[in-house]
């Protein structure tokens, strides 16, 4: 399917923020996922640091990360990504990672080290994590929470149905009891996660997938459009309007969410720092 215009890219500098990354050897989900807004991310300049390798342990429809052996867990690769936070002067830093399922607390030790490790350099800066599911061990996410990031982000991706499709080895029940576990377990914790449209969602369930994630403790939501990344990956059913995504984010206010980014370009990360202490962006 062509991209309709609403959703072109212009591009953006960012060569100086990819020198400084290889510098320090650490991978970025903007390059791994190409993610359409990575040049304006790192001309600001902003990354969100993917930590334990490029080589996913799952192998979902929608991403484009590589799915393989993974690699050894770098004990060094926590002081690099603090380093280079300090480096870019960051007053936000996300952290992702790759599915580790291989890993006995699926990378989350991983996590904490590298909140700890930004913390120490960046002590006023604040910290956003975006996890995979961990196969909702409590333990493992309590690792995590216990190093207290300031934003604890698990995305659902989509709908229920197209779970089998979309996201094959993960669970829509397990993705919220996560979100639903984090609250619980660190209340004063902001809660987010995502959603992807365009794989072939009814506007139906994407109502009962905000009010899951709403009765799961989330507070923050982004609603973008899914855009095919590679000819393997999952097809675009749809390219919806941008006045949809408006009407979807009055919506979901509506529903209690303190913060709603919704738009076809907008991701998880992309401006994360905007939705922290503001209700009304």
């Amino acid at each position: 399917m062509r991209l309709p215009e609403w959703i072109k890219v212009k591009a953006s500098g960012m060569h100086e923020t990819k020198a400084l990354l290889r510098s320090r050897r650490l991978s970025t989900v903007c390059e791994e996922a190409r993610c359409p807004n990575k040049g304006f991310c790192f001309s600001k300049p902003t990354a969100t640091f993917m930590i334990l390798g490029n080589n996913c342990t799952r192998d979902c429809g929608f991403c484009s990360v590589n799915s393989g052996v993974p690699s050894c867990v770098d004990a060094e690769e926590s002081e690099r990504v603090a380093d280079a936070s300090l480096e870019l002067g960051l007053r936000y830093v996300v952290i992702t990672s790759v599915t580790r399922d291989d890993l006995p607390d699926g990378g989350a030790s991983q996590f904490a080290e590298t909140i700890k490790a930004v913390r120490r350099k960046l002590p006023d800066a604040k910290i956003e994590v975006l996890t995979p599911d961990f196969k909702g061990d409590v333990n493992a996410l309590k690792i995590v929470l216990d190093a207290e990031p300031d934003v604890f982000n698990h995305n659902v991706e989509t709908v229920r149905r197209l779970y089998d499709k979309v996201r094959p080895q993960a669970d829509y029940e397990c993705s919220l009891n996560v979100l639903k576990n984090a609250k619980t377990i660190s209340p004063r914790i902001k809660i987010k996660s995502g959603l992807m449209l365009g794989l072939g969602e009814t506007m139906d369930e994407v109502m009962i997938l905000f009010k899951d994630l709403r009765a799961a403790g989330c507070d923050f939501l982004t609603v973008g459009q899914y855009l095919r990344p590679t000819k393997k990956n999952l097809p675009v059913v749809e390219y919806i309007r941008p006045e949809v995504f408006e009407e979807l984010k009055k919506t979901a206010l509506g529903l209690g969410f303190e913060f709603v980014a919704s738009g076809p370009l907008v991701r998880s990360s992309m401006n994360a720092e905007e939705a922290y202490g503001r209700k009304d962006v």
